[in-house]
């Protein structure tokens, strides 16, 4: 049996987890899953420092929280994993130095994650999904993915903000406070599905948001069309662009199944346009839970437990790092064939 604690810092959420993990398990056995997550101003985005001040004011609580759910004591754990990148400085740091202060007191070893790839492999373990196209979306990442010689390999993704981002901007420029993918989707859902022209670009499987934001931006600021309109048309605009590149990469590599994964597959206007997507391809279609879609523990713990069960690599306390910009597919994945 090996207990594995997981720290997530990247950006907008402190998390813990503690995951139990027993011979021939193929799914994460979670003890706990807490979360605090720093909220900025409204009209406001994430400043760095900010939210990382909120995840030193809030570390003590969540990790006492994680291990009283667990039943369990820092004397306990075998691993911990922490999230080393890509993400927010201010932010990485001070999951790091947590990550380290416990592995130095308590003697224990020490699991740097990506965590574009911690995203990735606790969807594949969650839906059962073993060969797929996939598609991640979050505040950092617009990626579409197929896995091929130890590596995710990206074949198509965002040239400049990503999903995630066109959908913050435009909120805040709403005055809406960060994340506004949620409150997004919920204006949207009151709109007259009054559908508003915005630029529409895609170059293969790339994709490109900036055109939509700034002619948002734009038009919105005519009082011409509504809140919701707006939202509505962002939306349909944005998520068929992602749709028709996930269609091109499932004709182009013949995956059978497409799973979603990160913060913007909570988004139900995007499952069911991908959803229709895959029916038209005869594709299973997979989407990470819900509760598990956004940053969490669990996916920093699970991976590292996924890592130093077939490794057995850790890093020494003085040799560790956090890297702000850290592409997922640049890390080796051994423990997948």
């Amino acid at each position: 049996m090996m207990l594995c604690l997981g720290i997530e810092s990247t950006a907008h959420t402190f998390a813990c987890s503690v995951i139990k993990h027993s011979n021939y398990e193929k799914y994460p056995n979670i003890l706990s899953d807490v979360r605090d997550t720093f909220k900025a101003p409204a009209g406001s985005g994430i400043h760095p420092r900010e939210a990382a001040r909120h995840h030193a004011s809030v570390a003590i609580d969540v990790l006492k929280e994680s291990l009283e759910l667990s039943k369990i004591e820092y004397n306990d754990l075998d691993i911990v994993a922490y999230s080393a990148g890509p993400g927010l400085g201010p932010c990485l740091r001070i999951g790091a130095v947590i990550a380290r202060s416990i592995c130095s007191f308590y003697d224990k070893k020490l699991i740097p994650i990506n965590h574009a790839l911690g995203h990735i492999e606790l969807g594949m373990s969650l839906t059962g999904c073993s060969d797929s196209l996939v598609l991640l979306v979050s505040g950092g990442h617009t990626m579409i993915l197929v896995f091929n010689n130890k590596r995710w390999r990206v074949i198509g993704e965002t040239l400049d903000i990503t999903l995630g981002q066109l959908l913050d901007q435009f909120g805040r420029h709403l005055g809406l406070a960060s994340p506004c993918g949620s409150e997004i989707e919920r204006l949207a859902n009151k709109s007259s599905k009054n559908y508003i022209s915005l630029p529409y670009t895609i170059k293969g499987n790339d994709v490109t948001f900036s055109g939509i934001l700034s002619a948002a931006k734009r038009l919105s600021s005519t009082t011409k069309y509504s809140n919701e309109d707006m939202c509505y048309s962002i939306q349909e605009t944005g998520f068929a662009m992602i749709t028709e590149a996930v269609e091109r990469a499932l004709s182009a590599t013949e995956k059978r199944e497409l799973l979603v994964v990160g913060g913007v597959s909570a988004n139900k206007v995007l499952s069911r346009m991908l959803e229709s997507a895959c029916l038209r391809h005869k594709v299973k279609f997979n989407s990470c839970p819900i509760s598990y879609a956004g940053d969490n523990g669990v996916q920093i713990a699970w991976t590292g437990i996924l890592s130093y069960l077939i490794t057995k690599n850790f890093v020494d306390i003085p040799n560790s790092y956090v890297k702000q910009s850290w592409r997922v597919d640049s890390v080796d994945v051994p423990w997948r064939s």
